[in-house]
């Protein structure tokens, strides 16, 4: 029985993190789960998988959940303070990182500390500071498992393989529902259209970034620091049918891909359940059913928040941690309707080029950094509203 602590249970990631759950009760109990806004959802799913602790970190839906809660040995908190030690919780064994952003640093950087597995579905937590994730794994012996598809298809391509035979990681991306607009085209797109994706069922912002071809940067810097290899080394190729979520090749020639149906409860699965494999008999691919697949390199003139995420890892420092801030304020103002989706690029940008660069920082510039980012990117919205 392994315990799970669920950071950000009522999204897209938590919900079927908690499907899993609830498929293999014998295997998984959760302890901890928590969430941002929706108190409502995290009452229902607590009574239903009586955890120790919740955490609402929005305060001031504390006293609702509480009185939700009430008659039960159900433990509640509320805050961001309560939210970064909640994985802390002793009897937890797996933390899943499914917190939106940069909101998930924090928490991930305690439950590392405490020594806790981490399944890693915020990859903004190592676009922000990787080095200083992946160098605090290493000298707590914790183990990060990935929840991203294309990373968890890395991971289980390098499985039984020596890590000096990788000679490129092919990351898949499905091109979003503007793979076959124009760049003039895209001047015009609206937010109903963006959040329209073709393949994949996730929440407003990893959606928008998808579109935008942001978040395959992100995966790629996540890629980066995972799989310890340089961004050179890994290569993006457009697959619109999401059949082939990513793929190895070796110093041989050899490439391995892992293949499976679009659902992210596979990736969830497998990461729970390393080193072992569960049954899964609704998520078998129908091969009859399968007619093409087709692979193709992106446009990053069209798409050019991929070019500025593979021109901040190669600067590195804060500039990747300055791309993350740029672009969350850019996302969700597009998502108001505040700017164009062709407007979020130049947010980024102009971001990348105005704050202060830091070759080596500490955690502390690191939030420096993030705080610095977002208030000059809203100031930069602001002026420049549609």
């Amino acid at each position: 029985m392994k315990n799970i602590a669920v950071l950000g249970s009522t999204g897209s990631i938590g919900t079927q993190t908690l499907d899993i759950v609830e498929s293999h009760p014998d295997l998984f109990k959760v302890s901890v789960l928590t969430a941002n806004n929706n108190w409502k959802l995290l009452a229902s799913q607590a009574k239903k998988f009586h955890p120790s602790l919740v955490v609402i970190t929005n305060e001031s839906y504390y006293l609702p959940l509480k009185e939700a809660l009430k008659g039960t040995e159900i433990k509640v908190e509320s805050g961001n303070e309560s939210l970064a030690v909640a994985p802390e919780y002793d009897e937890v064994d797996i933390v899943v990182t499914a917190l939106v952003g940069y909101s998930g640093l924090i928490p991930t950087i305690n439950a590392i500390k405490k020594g806790k597995t981490i399944a890693l579905a915020n990859k903004e937590t190592l676009v922000v500071a990787g080095e200083i994730i992946t160098k605090l794994a290493k000298e707590n012996q914790v183990k990060i498992l990935p929840v991203d598809s294309e990373h968890s298809a890395i991971f289980q391509c390098l499985q039984g393989e020596e890590h000096k035979n990788m000679s490129k990681i092919l990351l898949t991306a499905s091109g979003g529902p503007f793979r076959t607009l124009s760049k003039e085209e895209l001047k015009n797109v609206t937010v109903a259209q963006a959040l329209n994706h073709p393949n994949w069922d996730m929440g407003a912002k990893v959606t928008i970034d998808s579109a935008s071809m942001m978040n395959k940067g992100f995966e790629m810097i996540e890629a980066k620091w995972l799989f310890n290899c340089d961004p050179s080394d890994i290569e993006i190729l457009v697959h619109p049918q999401s059949l082939v979520h990513s793929m190895v090749q070796f110093c041989d020639g050899s490439v391995k891909a892992q293949i499976g149906i679009p659902d992210m409860r596979i990736p969830i699965q497998y990461a729970l359940s390393y080193p072992d494999r569960l049954d899964s008999p609704g998520f078998v691919l129908d091969w009859n059913k399968v007619n093409q697949l087709t692979f193709e390199k992106p446009d990053m003139n069209k798409f050019p928040l991929l070019r500025l995420a593979f021109e901040s890892i190669k600067k590195g420092g804060n500039m990747p941690c300055i791309l993350n801030a740029a672009n969350e304020v850019a996302n969700k103002a597009f998502l108001e309707g505040k700017i164009s989706f062709v407007m979020m690029p130049e947010v980024v940008e102009k971001m990348m080029n105005e704050i202060s660069f830091i070759n080596n920082p500490t955690l502390e510039e690191l939030v420096f950094t993030n705080k610095e980012t977002r208030e000059k990117a809203q100031n930069w919205v602001k002026t420049h509203c549609l």
